[in-house]
């Protein structure tokens, strides 16, 4: 699939997320406020919240679209980074603010009812989201997009959060104070979630060293067609979205001619880029 076809399944499901996202905004911030439940606004506008990462990340593959240029050669890619950076600095301030609200809520007398809607209402929330989550976070690492990943993971702690009020309902005639309980439950699961995939995305951007089970896998494709050891080494791999550059060394016999040399690595890096679709370079070394 290329790059274009790429982005457009990604814009899709940023732009499906952000109608859905927001109609369930809809619905559990008025079931929120006729029931005066702390936890039931605060999963509410964790939902909106996922409307506004849709919209970063729809803006994002829109930015990294756009093609290398004169002080960009690699291209635009690490705009998937940058907008998972800025969706979970959002998703953590959201986390703290409601955290205070729910601390609040623990020394209030004033708690929500139950009632069948509301419950029908967070039923539906949590098997849309999970659904969402499983189609972003499966797309994403299709697609392998960082910020996509990211959120996928922000719907499904949506949904966890929703379960979480679900099971409230249950207790809060018996245990008023729950309310404020599960709203600081659901705002530390916010904090967490958005602090483990931003460190993740800060470690990407910052550059990481290349996986060895995927080092391995190269050194046996391209040894498979030699019969002397090439001993490839000093791996770098430098990630920009769909873009990719990989460089490293080989030795060969320092008795063949530049020419030979100069076909062999040729070999290697276009047999490379056709099956791990990346930019390779390689720099050659002599055997005594």
């Amino acid at each position: 699939m290329t790059n274009n076809k790429i982005q457009k399944k990604i814009k899709a499901i940023a732009f499906f997320s952000i109608l859905i996202n927001i109609f369930l905004f809809i619905l559990k911030i008025w079931v929120g406020i006729i029931s005066n439940s702390i936890s039931i606004i605060a999963d509410a506008w964790h939902t909106l919240s996922d409307s506004i990462t849709s919209i970063i990340l729809f803006i994002s593959v829109k930015l990294s679209e756009k093609p290398p240029d004169k002080e960009h050669p690699f291209g635009h890619g690490r705009y998937d980074l940058i907008a998972a950076l800025i969706i979970n600095v959002l998703l953590i301030s959201i986390g703290v603010h409601f955290f205070q609200k729910s601390f609040a809520r623990l020394h209030s007398t004033n708690f929500y009812e139950k009632s069948l809607f509301t419950i029908i209402v967070v039923i539906i929330s949590i098997i849309v989201k999970e659904m969402m989550a499983i189609w972003a976070i499966t797309s994403g690492k299709k697609f392998k997009s960082k910020a996509l990943i990211s959120d996928g993971w922000h719907h499904r702690s949506d949904a966890f959060t929703s379960l979480i009020v679900l099971i409230s309902i249950s207790f809060i005639n018996k245990y008023p104070w729950i309310d404020g309980v599960l709203g600081i439950l659901i705002s530390c699961v916010i904090i967490f979630v958005a602090f483990f995939i931003l460190k993740k995305s800060i470690s990407s951007l910052i550059g990481e060293d290349i996986n060895e089970g995927f080092k391995t896998e190269i050194i046996n494709q391209i040894q498979k067609s030699y019969n002397y050891e090439l001993n490839a080494h000093h791996f770098h791999l430098h990630e920009y979205g769909n873009h990719k550059e990989l460089t490293f060394h080989i030795n060969l016999p320092g008795n063949f001619t530049l020419e030979k040399s100069h076909t062999i690595a040729t070999d290697i890096e276009n047999d490379l880029k056709i099956k791990f679709k990346m930019e390779v370079t390689i720099h050659l070394e002599p055997i005594s």
